[in-house]
């Protein structure tokens, strides 16, 4: 069983290596740490989104306070069919973390950001935050979350997006909207 296991884990460590193409960027101190593109349409792949996503947000939901939580609702076939863009945080071979984006008209939008509960207090958001933040041409991005997630606003702030806006969709679950301005680099 432990063989088949292994022969499992290494599958889908290639799947996602094969998958990325060019795409694939190390951006970690050692080859054990890694950010890659995840071709979501890959159903290996979206099932280890669906995973990730589904552990995070259970807490997500505690720390919210709610029992229906809209992105818990979502499926692997979901995820397999988005239009988004994957990119996960690996180490050691496993999925840490899932941030979900899309970039349209200069503008770059996080739809989500989730860290594996294993992983937690790893400082890995911080650094796939940094990692998008870097890596695409943009004016402007933003990101929503509910009102009450402070670990989450706090987290944003830090890399500094400011709330713009706040509402309360028909879920029910009041939600902030926080954004940042593309900081240019500047040439010499």
């Amino acid at each position: 069983m432990l063989v088949f296991l292994s022969m499992m884990i290494i599958n889908l460590v290639q799947k996602f290596s094969v998958s990325i193409g060019k795409a694939n960027v190390d951006h970690g101190v050692s080859n054990q740490i890694m950010i890659k593109h995840l071709e979501n349409s890959d159903k290996e792949v979206a099932m280890e989104i669906y995973r990730v996503f589904q552990s995070s947000y259970k807490i997500e939901a505690d720390l919210i306070g709610v029992d229906n939580f809209p992105p818990l609702s979502r499926t692997r076939e979901d995820i397999a069919h988005s239009e988004t863009s994957f990119y996960g945080f690996f180490e050691n071979n496993s999925l840490a973390s899932v941030i979900e984006i899309m970039v349209e008209n200069n503008q770059l939008r996080i739809y989500s950001l989730t860290v594996d509960p294993n992983h937690f207090r790893k400082g890995i958001a911080g650094k796939v935050i940094n990692y998008v933040l870097d890596s695409f041409e943009y004016n402007d991005a933003t990101v929503e979350t509910a009102v009450v997630n402070e670990p989450a606003i706090k987290l944003y702030r830090k890399h500094g997006f400011v709330e713009f806006k706040r509402w309360t969709p028909s879920h029910g679950i009041k939600k902030l909207a926080m954004a940042v301005k593309h900081k240019v680099k500047e040439t010499r």
